[in-house]
């Protein structure tokens, strides 16, 4: 096992059709450290999907250099890299059944005579033979053992006589993540794996997942559209946009301090509700014509900030439902999404005609067209600068 590190990794696809070259990675600096779950997520086209090609060795770095351990690997053929890539689509071989799908790579990692070759097919063709007439060969005997061994860990057993056609999506995603795992690599590539399945399966093959690289301790790097997987499987999360990292940092981290508006309304479902303030005196901010305290971390950047105008933040918990008074906000409520144990009211404030949403336990009975008095937690408030990056204390930002 080993960590890995992107190094001024660039990769630029060249123009077609008399257009412009495509740059898809831009100068990307990363350290996945040894062991660690690291998930990466973005917009479609941000280049998530390119840096596991990198890595894997299926497309060539532009310029720059990946690492794994100490080892440079830009140059070295993807057969010899050690890792071990898990598709969207399963890219399992249809003339194979499960048993041989997961010892396809066992088989082709190292190279073989002709008469070991004639001896391995020579044990396959007779393992069902009674004793005394099966062909021994010591290593198809390693990797059948080293299949067992898999099989079991993913509760495939039962079916590795099985063809890929005979099985459901969720056995198939497990014989794929069995292929890789039989490789025993240096770090597990996983590019949307679980896209196709349904949600309950989802929810089963996640924790599984998670479970494994626990127990296998592989450097994993996961690549995911899903918030849910982002958040509760990566122990670190990498935001790309435009192939330049945002962010890196634990799930709470992003969520609660994200560093720009991009993070802040990517990473979250629903996002941050953002709306354009005036800092007022005393660490307070105007929206429209009311004035709200702000307490904690932020009272010290707006008092050096009395006067500008900034982007203000707040996550839907943050926002609660409150009686009338002068202090609290009037909106109307839009929309309202009931999830059995929470719902999302969609509404329009008053001062200043925001739309935010607010998250809300289910007892609350609002309806659309209401009206309703919102207060905001005075400690949930995150601000953005003109250039959309996060304001923050310098020295609490850097721990």
């Amino acid at each position: 096992m080993a960590g890995v590190r992107f190094e001024d990794l660039s990769k630029t696809y060249p123009a077609r059709g008399g257009g412009d070259p495509v740059e898809v990675i831009r100068q990307l600096n990363l350290t996945i450290q040894n062991g660690e779950f690291l998930v990466l997520v973005g917009p479609s086209g941000c280049g998530k999907s390119t840096l596991l090609r990198l890595l894997a060795g299926l497309d060539r770095p532009t310029s720059g250099e990946i690492r794994i351990g100490t080892r440079p690997i830009s140059d070295v053929p993807p057969a010899r890299r050690n890792v071990a890539m898990v598709f969207q689509s399963y890219a399992l071989y249809p003339h194979l059944n499960v048993r041989d799908n997961l010892s396809f790579g066992l088989r082709r990692s190292q190279s073989r005579s002709t008469l070991q070759r004639i001896q391995d097919q020579a044990f396959r063709a007779t393992r069902s033979l009674p004793n005394p007439l099966r062909v021994r060969s010591v290593r198809e005997q390693r990797i059948e053992t080293r299949i067992d061994t898999v099989a079991k860990s993913l509760e495939l057993t039962e079916l590795l006589d099985r063809w890929p056609k005979e099985l459901s999506g969720g056995q198939k995603q497990r014989v794929a993540l069995g292929r890789a795992m039989a490789r025993n690599p240096e770090v597990f590539l996983m590019d949307e794996p679980l896209s196709n399945l349904d949600a309950k399966l989802r929810t089963s093959t996640r924790q599984r997942i998670v479970e494994l690289q626990r127990e296998l301790g592989t450097t994993t790097v996961y690549v995911t559209h899903d918030q849910v997987e982002a958040m509760t499987m990566g122990h670190r999360i990498a935001v790309l946009n435009q192939g330049r990292l945002q962010q890196l940092g634990t799930p709470m981290e992003l969520y609660q301090w994200p560093s720009n508006i991009f993070v802040a309304q990517f990473i979250g479902s629903p996002p941050m509700c953002l709306m354009p303030v005036t800092v007022g005196p005393n660490a307070t901010l105007i929206l429209g014509g009311k004035r709200i305290q702000v307490e904690g971390e932020m009272m010290e950047q707006l008092l050096r900030r009395e006067g500008q105008n900034l982007t203000a933040g707040l996550r839907p918990e943050h926002w609660h439902l409150a009686p009338a008074t002068n202090r609290n906000l009037k909106a109307k409520v839009s929309h309202c999404e009931r999830l059995g144990n929470e719902q999302i009211l969609t509404c329009r404030l008053e001062d200043g005609g925001h739309l935010i949403q607010v998250r809300s336990t289910p007892e609350v009975n609002v309806n659309p067209g209401d009206q309703i008095n919102l207060e905001s937690d005075p400690t949930g408030w995150r601000l953005f600068d003109d250039d959309g990056e996060a304001i923050r204390d310098q020295q609490l930002s850097a721990l």
